[in-house]
């Protein structure tokens, strides 16, 4: 009876650990070897623990034996002061329950009624809107008085299409399509921390952390860093907020994402819902992909800010062979 409930109390603690803490206890004997695997097969299986309407699995049929990436989800992005509640998060139970796992979308910003009064919003309603020339799109949010079942909330339900995350022996790990994609398609959007919500990450801030990322990444470790910098351009076009979001430790599958030098084939959109404070990145499909396709886009232009470079892999005719990086 003893043991029984000593065994409970161990599925329970251990979906909560990391791989090297989870290898440590499944070495001290062959019970909690066998939770061990079970929860290593869960996390193979979905690398969005439930987050996401369909299991995304992880894939590796190279000669690496990691069988899964290991970092904490968020479906959207957080905030500072929410990715310090999310220092730990369970992941293997038999029965996930995400409700319970993860803090809340970024909060609003502006008043209730910065949003539209539409109950069905149509084509005629004022928060939808596709600025294709400045890759911005706007859509209702929390200001406004239509649910989550609007139509005009695209990009707000999570992921919808069939995905897979894939090792390759060069590249690491990466995202494909585990369906026909459409184009015009939203895939994901990019989640992770914004690192300072006052100056959305200072410049120095955001070099200092990639510059500990690329020496992590050059020293040969498993290591996948995923710090993205965005900037978004005022309608008066002299002015330009630039905004930092770090998936490396807490971020969802966009982190996967592979660089190619020819553009990819998704399009990066700049989304903007009402009552919202910051905008949200995401990616839609810009041309049909087909199943088993890898997804990619361009991390930006090839800036060399050392002699030597990161490699890329991505294979493309045009490829540079040196991952882009910024200089600012």
């Amino acid at each position: 009876m003893e043991e029984q409930a000593l065994l409970e109390c161990f599925e329970l603690i251990m979906p909560w650990l990391n791989p090297a803490e989870l290898a440590t206890l499944s070495s001290t004997c062959k019970t909690l070897n066998h939770v061990s695997r079970s929860i290593t097969a869960a996390r193979t299986s979905d690398a969005s623990r439930s987050f996401e309407k369909l299991p995304i699995p992880f894939i590796n049929s190279s000669s690496d034996a990691q069988p899964y990436a290991y970092f904490l989800y968020t479906p959207s992005q957080i905030l500072p002061s929410q990715s310090s509640l999310l220092r730990r998060q369970a992941w293997g139970f038999n029965n996930q329950d995400s409700t319970l796992l993860i803090p809340g979308r970024i909060v609003p910003y502006t008043a209730e009624e910065s949003g539209c009064a539409c109950e069905s919003c149509g084509r005629e309603c004022p928060c939808g809107a596709f600025l294709e020339r400045s890759g911005m799109m706007n859509e209702c949010g929390s200001g406004c008085g239509c649910g989550s079942d609007c139509g005009n909330r695209v990009t707000q339900r999570g992921v919808s299409v069939g995905l897979k995350i894939v090792r390759d022996g060069r590249k690491g790990w990466g995202l494909l399509a585990a369906q026909f994609i459409p184009k015009g398609q939203f895939v994901c959007e990019y989640a992770g921390r914004w690192l300072h919500i006052g100056e959305l990450l200072t410049t120095e801030q955001a070099r200092r952390r990639q510059r500990i990322y690329d020496d992590e990444l050059s020293s040969g470790n498993r290591f996948a860093p995923a710090l993205l910098v965005v900037r978004e351009h005022l309608p008066s076009g002299k002015a330009c907020l630039r905004m930092n979001i770090d998936g490396t430790r807490i971020g969802n599958v966009a982190r996967f994402i592979n660089h190619s030098c020819d553009g990819g084939n998704l399009l990066t959109v700049l989304v903007r819902s009402s009552g919202d404070l910051l905008p949200r990145l995401c990616f839609f499909a810009s041309r049909n992909i087909k199943e088993d396709e890898e997804l990619t886009f361009s991390y930006g232009d090839i800036i060399r800010i050392r002699e030597e470079g990161l490699p890329c892999f991505c294979g493309c005719s045009s490829c540079f062979g040196v991952l882009p990086s910024e200089n600012t």
